[in-house]
């Protein structure tokens, strides 16, 4: 495998997951918000990005699921002539936060799975990658769920959207569990293959001190409030950019 070639693999599989912004210790209180969960879809997404001057496409799809009681977000990232290269899954049930993950699996190329589990008896969030464990306080999420979180919320606080208002998450990944913060851009017209739509810019923007990726997500209100548009941004301007292609509701 050259060099390249290992670092398209492992970009790629960023994909629909956002980096790790920095370490947080003890206490993590998340505030309980309204939500309103959207309905149950599969969304298919065209993607494009940028690595070391070569431009890339691919594909990737969302099947987000929920009965009011509990829900699953699985997505599946394939890239042209490197395949399947990512594959997770979040579950859980619904509470007062909104999701209530109960286990966040990640499986990238030639890897064996990860497994993040939300033990709700022991109150504690653990990980088969690392000895690393989290206190369960209420609200916190997974790197797949947390997307759907969100949209969740924004359904509910559409008027609380305003530009330069922050939302506060707690967030955890393979290995370890951190804070992350939403800033709202505004509102921006985005092509999709579905035609024009307005949609909510939120991005997540790492302490100035963290080399993770950049994160910007569009929600689109008229179309349930679903991602129509994500770009992650590494710190040397590489990109990796999806811009929905379908929906699907499937209830």
């Amino acid at each position: 495998m050259t060099l390249l070639s290992y670092r398209l693999k492992t970009t790629f599989a960023a994909l629909l997951i956002a980096a790790p912004a920095w370490a947080t210790e003890g206490a993590h209180p998340v505030d309980k918000r309204p939500f309103n969960l959207p309905p149950s879809a599969e969304l298919h997404y065209a993607i494009s990005a940028k690595q070391s001057g070569l431009d890339l496409k691919g594909e990737g799809l969302v099947k987000w699921t929920q009965n009011k009681s509990a829900y699953s977000v699985n997505t599946e990232t394939r890239a042209m002539l490197l395949g399947k290269i990512l594959e997770t899954s979040s579950e859980g049930s619904i509470d007062a936060y909104g999701l209530a993950p109960s286990r966040f699996v990640e499986k990238r190329l030639r890897r064996e799975p990860t497994t993040t589990t939300f033990n709700r008896e022991q109150n504690k969030i653990t990980f088969t990658e690392s000895a690393e464990s989290f206190p369960l306080q209420g609200g916190e999420q997974d790197r797949t769920g947390i997307t759907w979180q969100f949209v969740a919320i924004a359904r509910a606080n559409a008027a609380k959207m305003k530009p330069g208002s922050e939302w506060n998450f707690f967030v955890a990944g393979p290995r370890d569990a951190e804070q992350w913060t939403f800033k709202v851009v505004g509102r921006e017209k985005i092509k999709t293959a579905q035609g024009e739509t307005e949609a909510l810019h939120l991005f997540r923007n790492p302490p100035p001190d963290d080399q993770a990726q950049k994160l910007d997500i569009w929600l689109a209100p008229k179309m349930e409030w679903y991602p129509v548009r994500l770009k992650f941004t590494d710190p040397n301007g590489d990109y990796i950019e999806q811009v929905l292609d379908s929906v699907k509701k499937t209830n």
